[in-house]
């Protein structure tokens, strides 16, 4: 079961400051699912406002990226800028 990690502080009035998860899920789009299934709205915030790294790789466009069982992921705040 991928394991997840969120940095920052901006989502943990979602989770009710939880940092760490164990997800089941096969893709970053079943994942963000989960997670918005247990903690309403946090799904959204990460698919609007947290860039997504997987196994120490940062995914631009990870919603169909694989995950495996032992996948790492760690959801980071994007950073503005223009």
């Amino acid at each position: 079961m991928p394991h997840v990690v969120a940095a920052g502080s901006g989502f943990r009035q979602y989770t009710d400051g939880a940092a760490e998860f164990d997800v089941e899920a096969v893709t970053v789009r079943r994942l963000i699912a989960e997670l918005d299934r247990r903690f309403p709205g946090f799904g959204e915030h990460v698919a609007r406002r947290m860039a997504i790294a997987i196994d120490g790789e940062i995914h631009q466009d990870a919603d169909d990226a694989p995950l495996d069982a032992d996948s790492e992921v760690y959801l980071i705040p994007r950073i503005g800028g223009g």
